[in-house]
């Protein structure tokens, strides 16, 4: 039997680390996306060569391309088992006030680069059909903010909506390929990324009216989400979206099932706008 290849975008830390170390693991080769040198070289030797670093920016169309040809070479003639939409950001702050330019960085991010990357590795899950084996699947990391927008997340809301929506699509479109098309929507992951969100802070909203609202909300979020799954665990439910013989369409995983998924999805939408209005202090 050959073996298994699979692509990861953003392989340097958080969920991309901890899938790259679970599909290691399970003796599946892994190209992962890194964006600096220094990420690369310690995947190299964390990994050996079980793992190809691959070095690009989702962002960078001649940079992704170029990794596809790297990719290409290395499967030899037969087809990728898989593609892992992981890269993203989190642009955070109300959106009346967000600049622009974050806005849009967040959907170059998260939606555009996720379908450029896509439209790259494609031919290699099975468009070309001169490849050998059986079609690959794409694995699109969403979250609950795919289904459930949180005050001062609106950006990133709306980045993970776009993501839901054209996994749908795309899932229907790639069925003319035998190419599944899965999404994992996870709550909070334990992570650097929530070092990273407390230094970056909110004080550039200090002085609106939802300044002292955006910096109780922002402590909330990263008390709990250090308190997150770790990221092997959804490396772990990856790894069954591309294996299992007849994957759902979507997978939700997160810390608590009924406080943070169930119950935002069963409630009424005013109700749950009430809840959160109370728990950050906008309404009595």
């Amino acid at each position: 039997m050959s073996k298994k290849h699979v692509v990861i975008t953003g392989a340097s830390t958080g969920i991309g680390w901890g899938t790259t170390k679970v599909l290691v693991e399970q003796g599946i080769h892994v190209f992962g996306s890194v964006r600096k040198e220094a990420d690369a070289a310690r995947l190299a030797a964390e990994f050996g060569d079980q793992v190809t670093p691959l070095l690009f920016d989702v962002t960078d169309e001649a940079a992704v391309y170029a990794a596809v040809d790297v990719v290409r070479e290395q499967l030899n003639g037969q087809k990728l088992f898989g593609l892992v939409n992981n890269a993203g950001i989190a642009a955070e702050g109300p959106m009346i006030h967000m600049p622009l330019d974050e806005l849009r960085q967040q959907l170059e991010i998260n939606v555009v680069g996720l379908v450029m990357v896509t439209q790259a590795f494609v031919p290699l899950l099975g468009v070309d059909r001169s490849l050998s084996g059986e079609p690959g699947r794409i694995v699109n990391i969403s979250s609950v903010a795919g289904k459930v927008g949180g005050p001062f997340l609106g950006a990133y809301a709306a980045s993970k909506h776009a993501v839901e929506g054209l996994s749908e699509s795309l899932r229907r479109e790639l069925m003319l390929y035998g190419i599944d098309v899965v999404i994992i929507g996870p709550g909070a992951v334990a992570t650097p990324i929530w070092d990273k969100s407390d230094a970056r802070g909110v004080d550039e909203y200090a002085a609106t009216d939802y300044g002292q609202f955006a910096s109780r909300f922002k402590a909330y979020v990263i008390k709990n989400g250090r308190k997150g799954l770790p990221a092997e665990d959804i490396g772990r439910l990856i790894h069954k979206a591309l294996t299992v013989s007849k994957p759902r369409v979507r997978y939700a995983i997160v810390p608590k099932l009924l406080a943070d998924w169930l119950l935002p999805r069963w409630l009424p939408s005013r109700f749950l706008d009430r809840t959160i209005a109370k728990s950050i202090g906008f309404i009595q």
